[in-house]
């Protein structure tokens, strides 16, 4: 991924800003189109709110409660594609909604759920149904009052690699990704927008060159504000646009020593009606949330951190409904993301839109620029699609919609299993799984899993044909050889320990102190760049 421009100007058809699940989503669209594409991100992919979600590729079984029905019907449609597209990073999952009677009445949530299960087509997930939580094994770990529930089905998503394999399709379509690099500044110039980026410490692309080391010029035909949580003062700051209102909400988690021994999520009415969920998280792990606090106007994204109050009320909540105490010292993680939410008027945080906007404003005689408010990951698609539907055009492009059949990177799995990587994607993946064991039968069971629910079909990019061991390298941590190291920097823009352990993987997790310590050292003699972090998204 480390492709060096000539030290002249850069021309683009298109300038994205923002590494986020918006901005990688459009730039993979538009470059399957054809379009020269230039995606400018100011830290690491996903490094914020696109790596602090809670996973989830779901319609929104609350929003129903506020007439969203248009948005939980689209996002409702997209959950299959999701998990048909990447089914070595996605997984159905069951949801378990015990009751409690004073909060909704059985008959409202059946109601929902009816809706739920028919606003859009399913093939693949099973339709809701009611239990008896004092047989059904997901009311075991729950107080003994819970009688009775709900189960349903949603999907699950590695989100930080969701955002990666958009930007790994964008690229190889064309694409030029740059990480840690800044939009100081964008102006239309004639026909086009004309545009200064800065490089940050560890920036990619290195040896890209400009006015001076460190600066490079970029011409576009078409500029993009994916910024996010940023749009909002990007387009009034580096664009002199005018002054548009998010909404900045703020959603925390925390991550336990795993509460429940099935595979079973659960969705827990709050006593505010909100609702947490309990997921099963990393196998040995189950992640709590989500927390709704609005920020402040001053408040910086980038500075996001689950206060004391938000992991008191996560395990304050868990606790009304698990037998087994929730208290904030188990908690081994947290981290917290900023929502930037359309302001639809609504008084409450937990009531406003999940829905996005896209506003194009294209002049007679000035190029077009794009700003893109709101979303969600499981809407991503259709948001980029839509939005390379009103570029396309005013570019010249001629290619019509196409992702909503492709596979993301690594997960057509027809190399290793045949006719069969069509099939039902959990069933697929185990297939694939079987087939890399016969392929690489000296590779340790544990790390092919973990490599196959990553890499999907790009483990070959990792290893070879033939005896697998001695193509690893050193073990720098439990688990961690040198050879995905060196493939993660090489091919996935990974800069630093932090982009290893918490977002391009999730071993951070697993790893003590120490073993944390010795991958920042590792990255810092081999990539230039020292720091250890915990506590990252």
């Amino acid at each position: 991924m480390n492709v060096s421009f000539p030290a002249t100007e850069l021309h683009c058809d298109v300038l994205i800003v923002g590494g986020g699940i918006n901005g990688a989503g459009i730039a993979r669209d538009l470059a399957g189109r054809g379009l020269r594409v230039l995606l400018c991100e100011q830290g690491d992919l996903a490094q914020h709110t696109s790596s602090c979600s809670t996973k989830l590729v779901h319609g929104g079984l609350r929003y129903l409660e506020h007439g969203e029905f248009a948005l939980v019907r689209k996002a409702l449609a997209e959950r299959e594609l999701f998990l048909r597209s990447a089914p070595h990073i996605t997984r159905a999952l069951r949801f378990v909604l015990p009751h409690v009677p004073e909060l909704r009445p059985a008959w409202m949530l059946r109601a929902g759920l009816f809706l739920y299960d028919h606003l859009a087509r399913r093939e693949l997930l099973p339709a809701s149904r009611t239990l008896n939580l004092r047989t059904h094994p997901a009311g075991a770990p729950l107080h003994p009052d819970f009688e009775q529930g709900f189960a349903y089905a949603d999907g699950w998503v590695d989100d930080a690699r969701l955002v990666l394999l958009c930007a790994l399709d964008a690229a190889e379509r064309g694409a030029r990704v740059l990480t840690r690099w800044h939009c100081a500044g964008a102006r239309r110039a004639g026909p086009g927008w004309s545009a200064t980026l800065q490089a940050a410490e560890g920036a990619s692309e290195a040896g890209v060159g400009g006015r001076r080391a460190g600066e490079l010029r970029v011409q576009a035909r078409a500029l993009v504000n994916a910024a996010g949580p940023w749009a909002a003062s990007f387009l009034h700051r580096q664009l002199q646009g005018p002054l548009q209102v998010l909404r900045l909400v703020r959603g925390s988690h925390i991550v336990l020593p795993r509460l429940f021994e099935h595979d079973f999520a659960y969705v827990f009415q709050s006593t505010d009606r909100r609702v947490l969920f309990a997921i099963p998280y990393e196998d040995d792990f189950t992640l709590l949330g989500t927390t709704e606090v609005e920020l402040p106007a001053s408040g910086e994204p980038s500075a996001a951190q689950a206060s004391a109050a938000e992991v008191e009320y996560l395990c304050a909540q868990a606790g009304r409904y698990f037998r087994a105490p929730v208290r904030p010292a188990q908690v081994v993680w947290s981290y917290a993301g900023v929502r930037p939410l359309l302001d639809d008027g609504a008084r409450e945080a937990t009531a406003l839109t999940r829905d996005y906007r896209l506003e194009l404003e294209a002049p007679p005689a000035g190029a077009p620029l794009l700003n893109v408010w709101g979303g969600k990951i499981t809407t991503f698609r259709v948001l980029a699609q839509e939005a390379a539907e009103l570029l396309a055009p005013r570019l010249g492009a001629s290619g019509g919609p196409w992702t909503a059949g492709a596979w993301l990177p690594g997960g057509d799995f027809s190399a290793f299993i045949g006719a069969a990587a069509r099939g039902e994607p959990a069933q697929a993946l185990r297939q694939f799984e079987l087939a890399l064991g016969g392929r690489w039968p000296d590779l340790p069971a544990s790390l092919r899993r973990r490599w196959a629910r990553l890499y999907g079909a790009r483990i070959e990019l990792l290893l070879r044909p033939g005896p697998a061991l001695p193509q690893l390298g050193a073990e720098v941590a439990p688990g961690l050889f040198e050879a995905e190291l060196r493939y993660l920097h090489r091919h996935e823009w990974a800069a630093t320990a932090e982009d290893v352990l918490w977002r391009r993987t999730k071993l951070g997790l697993h790893m003590d102190a120490a073993a944390r310590s010795r991958v920042a050292a590792w990255c810092a003699r081999e990539w230039g760049r020292v720091e250890v972090s915990s506590v990252a998204c």
